[in-house]
């Protein structure tokens, strides 16, 4: 007679004795195809973006012109030589202004068309469609059609301009030069055209921010008594804020980086020259390319921090 050793737990065994298949833990498996999806891209923005940026880091402290070999180090050398030309610290002036004027009226306007969008009404469709138009023309095709609006001999501007003079007795003749005489009127001029531009940007933008405003917020407003001015401070502008804050930047990198405009309506000259449009003449007239490197560099820096600042100041975390 043989004794066998029951498999289920007599009364004295306790919990803790019992025997515990061991639990086995699946290994997370890789999977490469996310990673593949996404290094095209990666590729992309390091060859075109990454390492030109770090080269142009570099090369800024060196002196680097064909004209003048070899390439040697200069520390800081292009940046006091470019803070101590005349012509940049002009076009510095201007871009400024380009900067001010830019950003303020585009925001200022795409407010005011982006409430008057935010309500549905027959038409509203093509209105837009129209709207983009500005925004998707090229810089140079707008700079070549504002051309013929500035015509001094047939521009509709210089008619206007002419009529105007005519009609309160200043003698304006029929030849009225607006661009590159007057330093002040050259840059509002060429910064209008730019503000045309940049404007369906900034509508879109803010509009895309107003559609996720819940009417019922309005609603609840108008019922406690709240006018439409009262509705548009309490209720739109903070809750669009963070469509305000993308609109202003990109509205600051399209101003400071102005080329088109200033250089298809106004040349080279000083009045209206830009401080991207000194990069150029001083890296492919010059042929200096360290202090274009150095200047680039600049205005990467300032748009960055003028970026910074106006995302901090303006944009607010929105939850409805």
């Amino acid at each position: 007679m043989s004794l066998t050793r029951s498999a289920t737990p007599g009364p004295g065994l306790t919990a803790e004795a019992r025997p515990t298949a061991p639990v086995r833990r699946r290994g997370r498996r890789f999977d490469p195809l996310p990673y593949l999806l996404v290094a095209p891209v990666a590729i992309f923005i390091v060859g075109l973006a990454l390492i030109p940026a770090v080269f142009t880091v570099v090369q800024s402290f060196f002196k680097v012109n064909p004209l003048d070999p070899p390439t040697r180090f200069t520390g800081l050398g292009n940046f006091r030589a470019l803070l101590a030309d005349d012509a940049v610290i002009g076009s510095l002036g201007n871009t400024a202004f380009y900067v001010v004027v830019g950003v303020t009226l585009s925001t200022v306007l795409g407010i005011a068309m982006a409430v008057l969008l935010q309500r549905p009404f027959r038409g509203r469709s093509l209105v837009i469609a129209v709207l983009i138009l500005p925004w998707a023309l090229p810089g140079v095709v707008e700079g070549i059609l504002w051309t013929g609006i500035f015509d001094p001999n047939a521009g509709l501007i210089n008619s206007i301009v002419t009529q105007v003079g005519q009609i309160f007795g200043t003698g304006a003749g029929g030849t009225t030069l607006l661009l590159g005489q007057n330093r002040l009127l050259t840059i509002s001029l060429i910064e209008l055209v730019q503000v045309w531009q940049i404007t369906p940007l900034s509508v879109l933008l803010i509009l895309a921010a107003l559609q996720l405003i819940p009417g019922e917020l309005y609603e609840a407003a108008e019922i406690d008594g709240c006018t439409r001015w009262g509705a548009f401070r309490r209720i739109t502008l903070p809750l669009a804020r963070p469509g305000i804050a993308v609109c202003m930047v990109q509205a600051v990198i399209a101003t400071l980086n102005v080329f088109d405009q200033p250089y298809v309506l106004n040349g080279a000259a000083a009045t209206g020259s830009s401080i991207t449009m000194q990069t150029y003449f001083i890296s492919f007239q010059d042929l200096d390319f360290g202090q274009g490197y150095a200047l680039s560099l600049m205005i990467t820096v300032v748009t960055l921090i003028i970026s910074l600042v106006v995302v901090r100041t303006i944009y607010r975390r929105v939850e409805l």
